[in-house]
């Protein structure tokens, strides 16, 4: 397994930091459809020992899950996998949450000692405009999830065969939350089974998960048990948990002051044969931090490292992966 991460704002203080910590693989945003930005960042990574594993978020892609793309947007996703393959960047992550990323209705809900950490409430969001790092792109239209599925399979049939040909791993993000819907939108990645209709729609080692914990406790899914289920399928890791009673209300925890077992998380990725990046995600705000990107500061993000670098070194030494049996 390999300590990866997300850096915001991604510049040479935080990645200095970043590779004090540990820290192997970076995540990026998507830049832009020039070669030379996905190069910059590579190089620029590259200088703190670190390397460009993944390239997750702001992809091109909404009008793709609404069905509505008249071919510039599936050009642009081939495109991007075309230069991963060119440069080595062996991750794309995606999601398929029509008109939205996700969604948040309380960025500063008090955790451990008055640490800061978002939180979803249906009911909240019902009332108001929810919060979220898209807010603005929520349209009024509606979609169901046959349609939805319909434009998956369309998406994964033009693309998993590119990515094979560029050695470019696809890594599905749940929805966040795992609603049925929101805001007049089906959401479909939304439970256990419904990942491995994904795996089934396009059955290749290029069409894979994204296993956000957190999203996946919110379905109510016992965690390690559901890692070894999907682990086979399994190519990123997104670490972290939530406290709740489900998709319609929870709140973000410390990574190690939520309900799920971690330790036993841990293991199961070890059990499982995965050896791939895995980061923090939705990291308290500590002290100091209250002005920064919630989920996104770097204090929270430096505990992080620490406790699933002993994670991982635990499970390393102690739990046996399937090669070894």
């Amino acid at each position: 397994m390999r300590l990866a991460s997300v850096l915001t704002p991604l510049n040479d203080y935080h990645l200095t930091l970043a590779a004090q910590c540990g820290v192997q693989d970076i995540t990026v945003r998507y830049p832009g459809p020039d070669l030379a930005n996905l190069q910059r960042l590579q190089a620029q990574i590259a200088t703190h020992g670190m390397r460009l594993a993944i390239v997750e978020g702001y992809l091109p892609i909404e009008r793709l899950k609404l069905g509505r793309d008249d071919g510039t947007e599936l050009a642009a996703m081939t495109a991007l996998i075309r230069q991963m393959g060119r440069l080595g960047i062996p991750i794309l992550c995606y999601n398929f949450m029509a008109g939205t990323d996700w969604v948040r209705t309380r960025l500063d809900a008090p955790e451990r000692g008055g640490a800061r950490v978002t939180e979803f409430d249906l009911a909240a969001a019902e009332r108001a405009v929810s919060l979220s790092a898209t807010a603005s792109t929520i349209s009024s239209d509606r979609i169901s999830a046959d349609e939805l599925w319909r434009n998956l399979e369309h998406l994964l049939r033009a693309l998993v065969p590119v990515a094979e040909e560029c050695g470019v791993f696809l890594a599905m993000h749940p929805d966040d939350p795992p609603l049925t819907e929101f805001q007049g939108k089906a959401r479909i990645m939304n439970s256990v089974a419904n990942f491995e209709r994904l795996v089934r729609l396009v059955p290749s080692a290029h069409n894979g998960i994204c296993f956000c914990q957190g999203t996946f406790a919110a379905m109510g899914a016992d965690i390690p048990a559901t890692i070894r289920r999907l682990g086979k399928y399994i190519h990123y890791v997104h670490f972290r948990d939530v406290r709740g009673t489900g998709p319609e209300h929870f709140t973000e925890t410390f990574h190690d002051n939520g309900p799920t077992d971690m330790v036993a998380a841990m293991a199961a990725y070890r059990e499982a044969g995965f050896a791939g990046p895995m980061r923090p995600d939705h990291v308290p705000q500590l002290i100091g931090e209250e002005a920064g990107e919630p989920g996104y500061t770097m204090l929270g993000r430096l505990f992080a490292y620490g406790y699933m670098r002993g994670l991982m070194q635990s499970a390393e030494k102690f739990v046996r992966s399937p090669s070894q049996t």
